[in-house]
């Protein structure tokens, strides 16, 4: 299993708007074209209204790598940058979970 959280930031409330229109169209390729992607959760912080966090969980690194490669995940890393005003990505280690699938 690999897994990461992601936060971002945007630069207004227009550009959070944008922004969760292109992460609902991605969400739904992914759920249509990748089976290696375990779960993919995405939600906004509460009191922080410019902030998005996603959880994403794959297979294992070739998944999270294919994934990556899709042109949808392209087309959305490239629509999002002018919408963001800061990006952190966080590698996870599997520790204990419910519900997710044991490897």
């Amino acid at each position: 299993m690999f897994a990461l959280v992601v936060r971002f930031d945007l630069r207004n409330d227009a550009a959070a708007a944008q922004f969760d229109g292109l992460t609902r169209r991605l969400v739904e390729q992914i759920a249509a074209n990748e089976p290696g992607t375990v779960l993919y959760s995405t939600h906004g912080i509460v009191g922080e209204p410019l902030a998005r966090l996603f959880y994403e969980v794959y297979a294992d690194e070739g998944a999270f790598r294919a994934h990556g490669q899709t042109e949808h995940v392209k087309a959305f890393m490239k629509a999002r940058e002018a919408l963001l005003s800061a990006r952190r990505v966080e590698h996870l280690t599997r520790i204990a979970d419910k519900g997710l699938p044991l490897p």
